[in-house]
């Protein structure tokens, strides 16, 4: 998706006819349905500055991209200018543009501190943020492959400073991040000419750009493929924006706390679906790993944490545990603790299985603080989906206080799963009532494929079809049908009968002795042979398909326009308890969990026909 795509000679003269910000506008709603005031402004003032740079440079030959989303991502570059280098070879002048007057130094490494979003905000440098942009298109458009693809330049403009306020900018600290991605203000009118020549000067550029674009994105790459090798501290994927900047932020409290003897430090990283907390989770085991720390990694999810044992061998299973396995920990025993999917974690880590002797009112969270000189905690607190799992982002920040900690937060908003569509994620909200994000409908152009089939007979044979095109994908259901264990020689039980569709549940995670080809519930989401049965909340939170099906249960039913739980309808003994209040909120977070599996699509049927109404007139 780009929203302004044109010759540059065509850019200079909608600037000079003030129709830019009228053109965004329009490609915008279009697209998302929506045009924020913020971006129109942003796009007047920038593109503006960035169509009187281009006229000075003479880049009349050139193709231009304005505002063009990342491939299954919601990140937005601001500016490409293509052409062809002094050597001829295809090439492209990626340049990220800031509206930014002034700066102040951050704490974080790469860094800056500037007002955004009406506070001071830790920001990527621009330049860095330019740079893994251009790293991220080499890795995933074919358009941009090293080897034969554009060659992508990246820079950054900031057309409001002053050379006095860029000198931070520009200090000796990012001497190299300049060299890679130079920054250019609005008094470097000859500098920033020059160094267009040097990318694009030789023209040719609409058919660079056309041909560019019209190839496709590369594969996305699945998390848990390329676990192994982050986990060595080898780099897979390129984190973006705000990913970058918890990265980074953490990395800082790591070297922080190793320096200072009684420095704790707690860091939150708050994301939804598809933001990349995972992907942060393992680059930071690897990486720590790598430089000598003692890290560890815990979740809440046996179906999440034995799949990577799976993955990794059994060697690592001391790195890699559970919340519940660090209340005997000495205090600030582990350098650090990296707490994946924390809304998950529960009151205290006793089990049925607790001894009376070992039993503590000791919280979950301060266990998990005390245990490491830097503790992380990455949270969706609208993934907790039993009324025992009470992780949240306030209760994090509590026990940091008790501790005497350092404290931080990161907020990811970029989207990287369903298909990047931060759109289909601010729908899914608003139509579960989770959260209110005015977006009543799913966009007409969304890249995410959304489709509501007729019955689960139906939904089997498009999920079976996206298997044979060579897509990953899963079956998944509400908890609304019992789930009985196998039988003697091992068989699944076929619980799920819907008139003609009957399926068995993924096997249960204590199942001993399963016929061959049915695989152990933990790995069922990465099992091949998985497709063959239907998975739980319990075995996809925490997992991705490129395709995921959906049987939306009675569970939770529209009735007069208002959402009804009804725990009559549902067999998960967890949440239907009387003593539960809060069964209508957890339902609606276990379809909002399911809904969200795919990278590029979900489809679904309902079993209750005025909830399938409902959601049929919510699409645009």
């Amino acid at each position: 998706m780009q929203l302004y795509v044109g010759t540059t000679r065509e850019f200079i003269d909608d600037a000079v006819q003030h129709q830019l910000g009228e053109k965004l506008s329009q490609s915008s709603y279009e697209y998302f349905g929506h045009v924020k005031v913020s971006e129109l402004q942003s796009w007047q003032n920038s593109l503006t500055a960035m169509a009187l740079q281009i006229s000075y440079a003479k880049l009349f030959d050139h193709g231009i991209v304005v505002e063009m989303e990342l491939p299954l991502s919601s990140s937005r570059l601001d500016c490409m200018i293509f052409g062809r280098d002094r050597t001829g070879r295809a090439s492209a002048l990626l340049v990220e543009l800031k509206q930014w007057s002034q700066v102040k130094p951050s704490e974080v490494e790469d860094c800056i501190v500037t007002f955004v979003g009406g506070a001071e905000r830790d920001q990527l440098h621009p330049s860095m943020q330019a740079l893994t942009y251009a790293q991220y298109l080499a890795d995933a458009h074919q358009g941009y492959d090293p080897d034969s693809g554009v060659a992508i330049r990246p820079s950054s403009f900031l057309h409001n400073m002053l050379p006095v306020d860029a000198r931070y900018l520009r200090s000796a600290k990012f001497d190299e991040l300049m060299t890679q991605a130079p920054l250019f203000i609005g008094r470097d009118a000859e500098k920033f000419a020059e160094a267009m020549h040097l990318a694009v000067g030789k023209g040719d550029g609409e058919r660079v750009m056309r041909e560019a674009l019209s190839k496709p994105a590369k594969p996305s790459r699945k998390l848990l493929q390329h676990t192994a090798a982050m986990i060595a501290g080898e780099p897979r994927y390129t984190l973006l924006d705000e990913q970058q900047i918890a990265f980074r932020a953490v990395m800082g409290e790591v070297r922080r706390a190793g320096r200072a003897k009684n420095d704790h430090s707690v860091i939150v990283v708050k994301g939804g679906p598809g933001t990349g907390k995972s992907v942060i989770a393992l680059n930071l085991v690897g990486t720590l790993s790598k430089l000598g720390f003692d890290v560890r990694h815990a979740t809440g999810s046996k179906a999440f944490t034995q799949t990577l044992w799976s993955v990794l061998g059994n060697r690592i299973k001391p790195q890699f545990r559970y919340f519940n396995q660090f209340g005997m920990s000495d205090e600030s025993g582990i350098d650090v603790l990296i707490c994946d999917e924390a809304h998950r974690i529960r009151k205290t880590s006793n089990t049925w299985r607790t001894a009376r002797a070992k039993r503590t009112e000791r919280s979950q969270i301060e266990e998990l603080v005390h245990s490491a000189k830097t503790s992380v905690f990455f949270i969706d607190e609208f993934q907790s989906v039993r009324p025992e799992e009470i992780g949240s982002a306030r209760l994090v920040h509590e026990s940091a206080i008790t501790a005497k900690a350092r404290y931080r937060e990161v907020e990811l908003v970029s989207q990287f799963r369903c298909a990047g569509s931060g759109s289909y994620l601010e729908w899914l909200d608003q139509l579960l009532e989770i959260r209110k994000t005015g977006q009543f409908a799913l966009p007409p152009d969304e890249p995410f494929e959304f489709e509501i089939v007729d019955n689960p007979t139906q939904l089997d044979v498009r999920i079976r079809e996206k298997l044979d095109e060579g897509y990953a994908a899963r079956l998944t259901a509400g908890f609304c049908w019992k789930w009985s264990k196998p039988t003697e020689a091992g068989e699944l039980i076929e619980d799920i009968v819907i008139d003609g569709f009957r399926r068995p549940w993924n096997a249960q995670p204590d199942a001993k002795k399963l016929a061959a080809g049915i695989p152990r519930a933990p790995l069922w989401a990465w099992t091949p042979s998985g497709v063959g049965q239907v998975g739980c909340i319990y075995t996809a939170q925490g997992f991705e398909f490129d395709y995921v099906g959906v049987i939306f249960g009675k569970d939770l039913v529209i009735r007069d326009g208002t959402w009804v739980g009804q725990p009559s309808a549902s067999h998960d003994s967890s949440i239907k308890q009387k003593s539960n209040t809060r069964f209508l909120e957890c339902v609606k977070n276990v379809y909002r969990v399911l809904l969200t599996r795919g990278l590029k699509g979900a489809f679904v049927t309902f079993l209750d026909d005025e909830t399938r109404e409902f959601v049929s007139g919510r699409l645009a």
